[in-house]
Protein backbone atom coordinates (compact mmCIF):
# COMPACT_ATOMS: atom_id res chain seq x y z
CA UNK A 1 0.00 0.00 0.00
CA UNK A 2 2.73 2.63 0.38
CA UNK A 3 4.30 1.96 -2.47
CA UNK A 4 1.15 2.54 -4.88
CA UNK A 5 0.65 5.61 -2.37
CA UNK A 6 4.38 6.67 -3.20
CA UNK A 7 3.56 6.07 -6.43
CA UNK A 8 0.42 7.78 -6.67
CA UNK A 9 1.98 11.23 -4.78
CA UNK A 10 4.87 11.09 -7.75
CA UNK A 11 2.22 10.80 -10.30
CA UNK A 12 0.06 13.67 -8.77
CA UNK A 13 3.01 16.07 -8.53
CA UNK A 14 4.10 15.29 -12.58
CA UNK A 15 0.90 15.97 -13.30
CA UNK A 16 0.58 19.27 -11.16
CA UNK A 17 3.85 20.45 -12.50
CA UNK A 18 3.37 19.51 -16.17
CA UNK A 19 0.27 22.00 -16.02
CA UNK A 20 2.19 24.88 -14.09
CA UNK A 21 2.10 28.08 -16.55
CA UNK A 22 4.13 31.47 -16.71
CA UNK A 23 2.19 32.90 -12.93
CA UNK A 24 4.53 35.96 -12.94
CA UNK A 25 3.22 38.46 -16.02
CA UNK A 26 -0.81 38.75 -14.73
CA UNK A 27 -0.21 42.92 -15.03
CA UNK A 28 0.76 42.40 -18.31
CA UNK A 29 -2.20 40.19 -19.35
CA UNK A 30 -4.75 42.46 -17.52
CA UNK A 31 -4.47 45.01 -20.29
CA UNK A 32 -6.25 42.55 -22.64
CA UNK A 33 -8.53 41.40 -20.45
CA UNK A 34 -12.28 42.14 -21.65
CA UNK A 35 -10.63 42.14 -25.17
CA UNK A 36 -13.06 40.87 -28.04
CA UNK A 37 -10.79 39.45 -31.42
CA UNK A 38 -12.36 39.27 -34.33
CA UNK A 39 -11.87 35.87 -36.01
CA UNK A 40 -9.83 36.35 -39.42
CA UNK A 41 -10.54 40.24 -39.08
CA UNK A 42 -14.51 41.17 -39.81
CA UNK A 43 -15.14 38.99 -42.81
CA UNK A 44 -18.29 38.62 -44.88
CA UNK A 45 -18.86 36.45 -47.68
CA UNK A 46 -21.94 38.26 -48.92
CA UNK A 47 -20.08 41.87 -49.19
CA UNK A 48 -16.58 40.26 -50.83
CA UNK A 49 -14.44 40.49 -47.71
CA UNK A 50 -12.77 37.39 -47.30
CA UNK A 51 -10.53 36.27 -44.08
CA UNK A 52 -7.75 36.91 -43.30
CA UNK A 53 -7.65 39.76 -46.20
CA UNK A 54 -6.98 43.75 -45.51
CA UNK A 55 -10.73 44.80 -45.56
CA UNK A 56 -11.45 42.56 -43.21
CA UNK A 57 -8.92 43.88 -40.88
CA UNK A 58 -9.87 47.04 -41.99
CA UNK A 59 -13.33 46.46 -40.73
CA UNK A 60 -12.26 45.23 -37.15
CA UNK A 61 -9.86 48.25 -37.06
CA UNK A 62 -12.84 50.58 -37.89
CA UNK A 63 -15.45 48.74 -35.27
CA UNK A 64 -12.68 48.59 -32.44
CA UNK A 65 -11.87 45.21 -32.47
CA UNK A 66 -9.04 43.62 -31.79
CA UNK A 67 -7.73 40.95 -34.51
CA UNK A 68 -7.26 37.23 -34.50
CA UNK A 69 -4.76 36.58 -37.51
CA UNK A 70 -2.87 33.45 -38.73
CA UNK A 71 0.50 33.58 -40.14
CA UNK A 72 2.92 30.82 -42.02
CA UNK A 73 6.42 31.12 -42.92
CA UNK A 74 6.38 30.79 -47.14
CA UNK A 75 9.33 29.07 -49.41
CA UNK A 76 11.33 32.02 -49.29
CA UNK A 77 10.99 32.77 -45.68
CA UNK A 78 7.98 35.76 -45.81
CA UNK A 79 5.43 35.65 -43.50
CA UNK A 80 1.92 35.67 -44.58
CA UNK A 81 -1.20 35.90 -43.28
CA UNK A 82 -3.52 32.74 -44.01
CA UNK A 83 -5.33 30.12 -42.35
CA UNK A 84 -5.43 27.04 -43.71
CA UNK A 85 -2.84 24.13 -43.94
CA UNK A 86 -3.41 24.24 -47.88
CA UNK A 87 -4.89 26.85 -50.35
CA UNK A 88 -7.69 24.62 -51.41
CA UNK A 89 -10.58 26.20 -49.79
CA UNK A 90 -9.69 29.96 -50.13
CA UNK A 91 -7.62 29.43 -53.57
CA UNK A 92 -8.39 26.48 -54.93
CA UNK A 93 -5.09 24.74 -55.02
CA UNK A 94 -4.01 21.90 -53.82
CA UNK A 95 -0.48 23.17 -52.62
CA UNK A 96 0.41 24.75 -48.58
CA UNK A 97 1.67 28.06 -48.03
CA UNK A 98 5.40 26.56 -47.35
CA UNK A 99 5.42 25.07 -50.65
CA UNK A 100 5.21 28.79 -52.44
CA UNK A 101 7.12 31.62 -52.63
CA UNK A 102 5.51 34.81 -51.22
CA UNK A 103 5.33 36.06 -55.09
CA UNK A 104 3.60 32.94 -56.25
CA UNK A 105 0.89 34.01 -53.24
CA UNK A 106 0.71 36.59 -54.03
CA UNK A 107 -0.99 35.67 -57.29
CA UNK A 108 -3.66 34.03 -55.67
CA UNK A 109 -6.95 35.61 -55.01
CA UNK A 110 -9.01 34.79 -51.84
CA UNK A 111 -12.97 33.35 -52.20
CA UNK A 112 -12.59 34.46 -56.08
CA UNK A 113 -12.49 38.08 -55.09
CA UNK A 114 -9.84 40.33 -55.97
CA UNK A 115 -8.22 40.44 -52.47
CA UNK A 116 -4.89 38.47 -52.39
CA UNK A 117 -2.86 36.69 -49.47
CA UNK A 118 -1.44 40.12 -47.52
CA UNK A 119 2.24 39.59 -45.77
CA UNK A 120 2.13 40.00 -41.92
CA UNK A 121 4.24 43.36 -42.55
CA UNK A 122 1.45 44.65 -44.71
CA UNK A 123 -1.22 44.21 -41.97
CA UNK A 124 1.00 45.72 -39.27
CA UNK A 125 1.71 48.71 -41.05
CA UNK A 126 -2.67 48.59 -41.37
CA UNK A 127 -3.24 48.28 -38.01
CA UNK A 128 -0.31 50.35 -36.64
CA UNK A 129 -1.35 49.63 -32.88
CA UNK A 130 -4.75 50.93 -32.96
CA UNK A 131 -6.28 47.38 -31.84
CA UNK A 132 -4.48 44.53 -30.31
CA UNK A 133 -3.58 41.29 -32.06
CA UNK A 134 -3.49 37.89 -31.05
CA UNK A 135 -1.33 36.45 -33.71
CA UNK A 136 -1.34 32.44 -34.49
CA UNK A 137 1.94 30.73 -34.81
CA UNK A 138 0.99 27.88 -38.10
CA UNK A 139 3.98 25.01 -37.15
CA UNK A 140 3.08 22.26 -39.22
CA UNK A 141 6.30 20.27 -38.30
CA UNK A 142 9.50 20.90 -36.14
CA UNK A 143 10.46 24.07 -37.65
CA UNK A 144 10.56 26.98 -35.38
CA UNK A 145 11.78 29.36 -38.64
CA UNK A 146 8.33 31.43 -38.79
CA UNK A 147 9.10 31.96 -34.78
CA UNK A 148 12.29 34.20 -35.34
CA UNK A 149 11.06 35.55 -38.93
CA UNK A 150 7.85 36.68 -37.16
CA UNK A 151 9.35 37.89 -33.72
CA UNK A 152 12.25 40.43 -36.27
CA UNK A 153 8.77 41.73 -38.00
CA UNK A 154 7.06 42.62 -34.07
CA UNK A 155 10.55 44.07 -32.97
CA UNK A 156 10.25 47.50 -34.55
CA UNK A 157 5.79 46.87 -34.34
CA UNK A 158 4.32 49.62 -31.86
CA UNK A 159 1.32 48.19 -30.54
CA UNK A 160 -0.02 45.39 -28.15
CA UNK A 161 0.28 41.84 -29.36
CA UNK A 162 -0.02 38.15 -28.04
CA UNK A 163 1.23 35.15 -29.98
CA UNK A 164 -0.33 31.94 -29.67
CA UNK A 165 -0.10 28.06 -30.98
CA UNK A 166 -1.42 24.65 -30.72
CA UNK A 167 1.98 23.66 -31.44
CA UNK A 168 4.11 24.20 -28.22
CA UNK A 169 7.89 24.56 -30.07
CA UNK A 170 6.58 27.29 -30.91
CA UNK A 171 5.77 28.98 -27.22
CA UNK A 172 9.06 27.60 -26.03
CA UNK A 173 11.14 29.23 -28.89
CA UNK A 174 9.15 32.90 -27.77
CA UNK A 175 9.95 31.86 -24.06
CA UNK A 176 13.82 30.85 -24.81
CA UNK A 177 14.58 33.53 -27.22
CA UNK A 178 11.93 36.40 -26.55
CA UNK A 179 10.35 35.46 -23.11
CA UNK A 180 9.42 39.44 -22.68
CA UNK A 181 6.54 38.66 -25.48
CA UNK A 182 2.97 37.23 -24.20
CA UNK A 183 2.02 33.57 -25.39
CA UNK A 184 -0.55 31.11 -25.52
CA UNK A 185 -1.27 27.85 -25.60
CA UNK A 186 -4.02 27.08 -27.62
CA UNK A 187 -6.05 23.52 -27.06
CA UNK A 188 -9.52 22.02 -27.75
CA UNK A 189 -10.65 18.32 -27.54
CA UNK A 190 -7.80 17.38 -30.58
CA UNK A 191 -8.17 13.41 -29.79
CA UNK A 192 -12.21 13.59 -30.74
CA UNK A 193 -11.51 15.61 -33.94
CA UNK A 194 -8.19 15.55 -35.18
CA UNK A 195 -5.93 12.91 -36.82
CA UNK A 196 -2.43 14.42 -36.96
CA UNK A 197 -0.22 15.07 -35.11
CA UNK A 198 0.71 12.12 -33.19
CA UNK A 199 -2.19 11.01 -30.71
CA UNK A 200 0.15 11.80 -27.62
CA UNK A 201 1.18 14.60 -28.59
CA UNK A 202 -2.52 15.79 -29.04
CA UNK A 203 -3.38 13.91 -25.62
CA UNK A 204 -1.16 16.25 -23.97
CA UNK A 205 -1.93 19.71 -25.98
CA UNK A 206 -5.35 18.63 -25.33
CA UNK A 207 -5.13 18.19 -21.44
CA UNK A 208 -2.68 20.87 -21.12
CA UNK A 209 0.14 19.30 -19.70
CA UNK A 210 3.09 20.24 -22.27
CA UNK A 211 2.45 24.30 -20.10
CA UNK A 212 5.75 23.01 -18.40
CA UNK A 213 7.68 23.17 -21.83
CA UNK A 214 5.84 26.79 -22.93
CA UNK A 215 5.06 28.51 -20.03
CA UNK A 216 2.00 29.82 -21.88
CA UNK A 217 0.44 33.26 -20.22
CA UNK A 218 -3.02 32.20 -20.98
CA UNK A 219 -5.01 29.51 -22.43
CA UNK A 220 -6.98 29.74 -25.79
CA UNK A 221 -9.20 27.26 -25.74
CA UNK A 222 -12.46 26.05 -27.61
CA UNK A 223 -15.73 27.16 -25.99
CA UNK A 224 -17.39 23.74 -26.74
CA UNK A 225 -15.02 21.77 -25.21
CA UNK A 226 -15.41 23.25 -21.90
CA UNK A 227 -14.84 23.39 -18.91
CA UNK A 228 -11.90 20.69 -18.19
CA UNK A 229 -10.60 19.48 -15.38
CA UNK A 230 -7.57 20.86 -16.35
CA UNK A 231 -8.72 24.26 -17.31
CA UNK A 232 -10.50 24.43 -14.26
CA UNK A 233 -7.33 23.95 -11.92
CA UNK A 234 -5.73 26.52 -14.07
CA UNK A 235 -8.05 28.63 -13.41
CA UNK A 236 -8.67 28.08 -9.92
CA UNK A 237 -5.26 27.48 -8.85
CA UNK A 238 -3.01 29.82 -10.63
CA UNK A 239 -5.70 32.32 -12.11
CA UNK A 240 -4.85 31.81 -15.59
CA UNK A 241 -6.34 34.09 -18.16
CA UNK A 242 -8.52 31.74 -20.86
CA UNK A 243 -9.51 33.10 -23.92
CA UNK A 244 -12.46 31.18 -26.17
CA UNK A 245 -12.76 30.58 -29.64
CA UNK A 246 -15.12 30.74 -31.84
CA UNK A 247 -17.87 32.46 -31.04
CA UNK A 248 -20.24 32.27 -33.84
CA UNK A 249 -23.37 33.42 -32.34
CA UNK A 250 -24.96 35.54 -30.02
CA UNK A 251 -25.48 32.76 -27.35
CA UNK A 252 -22.23 31.56 -27.26
CA UNK A 253 -20.57 34.68 -27.38
CA UNK A 254 -23.01 36.18 -23.90
CA UNK A 255 -20.97 32.86 -22.46
CA UNK A 256 -17.64 33.56 -23.75
CA UNK A 257 -18.10 36.94 -22.29
CA UNK A 258 -19.83 36.02 -18.54
CA UNK A 259 -17.17 33.50 -17.71
CA UNK A 260 -14.22 34.11 -19.86
CA UNK A 261 -11.48 37.05 -19.95
CA UNK A 262 -10.74 37.67 -23.97
CA UNK A 263 -13.16 36.43 -26.67
CA UNK A 264 -12.77 35.51 -29.93
CA UNK A 265 -15.57 35.84 -32.34
CA UNK A 266 -17.24 35.87 -35.97
CA UNK A 267 -19.08 38.83 -36.73
CA UNK A 268 -22.33 36.86 -36.98
CA UNK A 269 -21.94 36.79 -33.23
CA UNK A 270 -22.77 40.73 -33.62
CA UNK A 271 -25.96 39.39 -35.72
CA UNK A 272 -23.43 39.30 -38.93
CA UNK A 273 -23.66 43.69 -38.50
CA UNK A 274 -20.64 44.94 -40.45
CA UNK A 275 -22.39 48.51 -40.56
Amino acid sequence: MLIIAFIFVIAAGLYFCALVPETSRKAQMSAYHGTMFAHRGCHSSERGIPENSIPAFRAAVEKNYGIELDIHITKDNQLVVFHDDTLTRMCHLDKTPEEMTLQELKGCSLSGTREHIPTLEEVLALVNGQVPLLIELKLPGRSTALCKRAYRALKSYHGLYLVQSFNTLGLHWFYVNAPHVLRGQLASNLTKSDDKPHWLFRFLAKHLMLNFWGRPDFISYKLADLPTLNTSLLRRIFGTPFAVWTLKNSEALKEGIRHYDMQIFEITAMNGSLE
